[in-house]
């Protein structure tokens, strides 16, 4: 089995292929803008290292967000034209719970994680993990929400065990830890930054997808995750000059 994996939502451009259990290529390189001009390139390179081509592939994995509108909808627009051209199925991932799953199993026994993606506002958007048992994975305790730092505290407290009294560890992860962390330990909470890439890697994008995926499933249509309205304003009367 080959899946082939792609993100572009945030702060790196990333791709990665899978084979049978193994990452055997990878392209990575963080970025704030210009992920239309290398995402494809990386795409080709990754294939061309491997030795794989489209025919070749089973399945096709990218991220939905959140993340920032421009490289979100690149990432959607290349999986859908690959999906639709190849006759290749496509599971869509949340770049919040790519970055949970980046934390190694040993950083989050016996705490929750906190992924936490820059949304370039004053805002952080934000989502708690728990991996109690560590057989069943990462469970999500609650939505991924655009939460301001001040209210971070309250955040992660009323979804986890993770208040001052309870003795409650979290692992904060993602290109907005700096920040969390801040918040996190003015509302007298055990937070420590976890050694997980700080953007969504393809590689754990491809390894969750492979886990995921069962042949003749049925796959959820990609559709991105927002969680606050785009900046850009329809102007008023659509933008026609008035009479």
């Amino acid at each position: 089995m080959q899946v082939l994996a792609f993100d572009s939502a945030t702060s790196a451009c990333s791709a990665a292929l899978w084979r049978d259990g193994d990452i055997v290529a990878h392209r990575l390189k963080p970025m704030q803008r210009g992920h239309g001009e290398h995402l494809m390139g990386m795409v080709r390179a990754v294939l061309a290292d491997s030795g794989a081509g489209f025919p070749d592939l089973d399945l096709l994995a990218v991220t939905t967000g959140p993340g920032g509108f421009t490289g979100l909808r690149i990432g959607l627009a290349a999986a859908r034209g690959m999906a639709l051209a190849g006759g290749l199925p496509c599971i869509g991932l949340s770049t919040l719970e790519a970055v949970a799953y980046g934390v190694p199993q040993s950083e989050r026994e016996g705490a929750c994680v906190l992924a936490v993606i820059d949304s370039k506002r004053d805002d952080i958007y934000g989502q708690v993990f728990s991996d109690v048992s560590g057989v069943s994975g990462l469970q999500p305790l609650g939505e991924a929400e655009a939460v301001s730092p001040e209210n971070l505290a309250g955040f992660v407290t009323a979804r986890s065990t993770a208040g001052a009294d309870s003795g409650g560890r979290v692992v904060v992860a993602g290109d907005a830890t700096a920040r969390a962390l801040e918040a996190l330990r003015g509302g007298r909470i055990d937070a420590v930054a976890g050694t997980a890439p700080t953007a969504p890697d393809a590689r754990t994008v491809a390894a969750m997808a492979a886990a995921r995926w069962s042949v003749g499933a049925p796959l959820k249509p990609l559709r991105p995750l927002y969680l606050r309205p785009p900046d850009a304003i329809k102007p008023k009367d659509g933008g026609r000059l008035r009479p």
